[in-house]
């Protein structure tokens, strides 16, 4: 028993004759007659009998009929949940991010990219850069943002993709520096400022900065992220050199409440974000599609706040036509 012969005995059972039937299908009467022939074989059972063009069910057939619809449908019911999983509007989806996008920027561009989540089962993390490198490593989500690696190993076990922007200087809103559009390192000589850990890429590159512009680096408050010395910027404590995105975070969520200034830091250093992508994880189309239209997304929020973002080339799974700011 087959597909075909079951949707023929189906339209024969619903249907005044043969050639109604044949109409309803789409098929010639002669197939139709063929396909309920050959269930019939199948079966070792007659389903109809035969008076003249008409066919005149067996109270067997009636048992067939009802398990037929039942059959139809559950694969009516699979293909459209199949259809769906191919245009990535169901499934499941397992994503991280560090704790400033994951404060507001990332869920929030989750929820907009999925819509109704009806079909979809999103598990949501905010994990530290070192733990979604981790995650990464161990196949253990469908891709994670982060900040860059330090060294990521050749056996690293993830697909990497990079995203470079300006960073910006925070300060109170009314502070000296905040007449000018863009700040100078060394009218950061000696001042108040917060900052990461020592251990973190982004700090090692702002002393190296202050280093090669001859510039002494007075930090006050260290933090393992941009969010808590947001806090001590706006009561006028300090200054801090933050990543695009935290800006990005501050304007969307007007916490900050006009109290704090962001300016561009002339010859301070980029920051880089990360894109992890197990590779012996599969993604699912919907995982894949979320990935990509956020590439897609943080390059478009960078640029928006003007941080000058740009693809690093030379990321491993790095696809120059899948490159939203620069020309093929």
């Amino acid at each position: 028993m087959n597909l075909s012969q079951i949707t023929a005995f189906r339209a024969v059972m619903t249907s005044a004759s043969i050639s109604e039937a044949a109409r309803k299908l789409g098929r010639t009467q002669p197939a139709v007659s063929l396909a309920i022939r050959s269930l019939e074989e199948s079966l070792g059972i007659r389903l109809f009998e035969r008076h003249g063009r008409q066919l005149v069910p067996v109270p067997e057939a009636h048992y067939l009929h009802a398990e037929a619809a039942e059959i139809l449908e559950r694969l009516s019911t699979i293909t459209r949940t199949m259809r769906s999983l191919a245009g990535g509007h169901s499934g499941s989806l397992s994503v991280s991010a560090m704790p400033g996008p994951a404060a507001f920027v990332f869920p929030r561009f989750v929820a907009e990219e999925l819509g109704d989540l009806s079909a979809v089962k999103i598990s949501l993390t905010s994990r530290s850069s070192e733990q979604i490198e981790e995650l990464a490593r161990s196949q253990s989500i469908d891709f994670g943002f982060c900040d860059a690696p330090r060294a990521p190993a050749e056996d690293a076990q993830y697909h990497l993709d990079l995203i470079s922007a300006e960073c910006f200087l925070a300060m109170p809103a009314g502070h000296p520096l905040s007449s000018a559009e863009r700040v100078s390192i060394a009218a950061l000589d000696g001042v108040a400022m917060g900052s990461l850990q020592p251990g973190h890429r982004h700090q090692r590159r702002t002393l190296e900065a202050f280093e090669n512009a001859r510039v002494r680096f007075h930090g006050v408050i260290e933090s393992q992220t941009f969010m808590p010395l947001m806090q001590f910027v706006r009561l006028g404590q300090c200054l801090a050199l933050v990543d695009p995105l935290s800006v990005v975070n501050e304007n969307h969520l007007a916490s900050a409440g006009g109290d704090v200034a962001f300016r561009m830091l002339e010859g301070g250093p980029r920051y880089d974000y990360a894109v992890l992508s197990p590779i012996y994880r599969p993604l699912s189309q919907v995982a894949t599609r979320v990935r990509a239209a956020w590439q897609t997304r943080v390059f478009a929020l960078l640029d928006e706040v003007g941080a000058a973002p740009r693809w690093d080339r030379k990321s491993p799974s790095f696809d120059a036509h899948q490159d939203p700011g620069v020309p093929s």
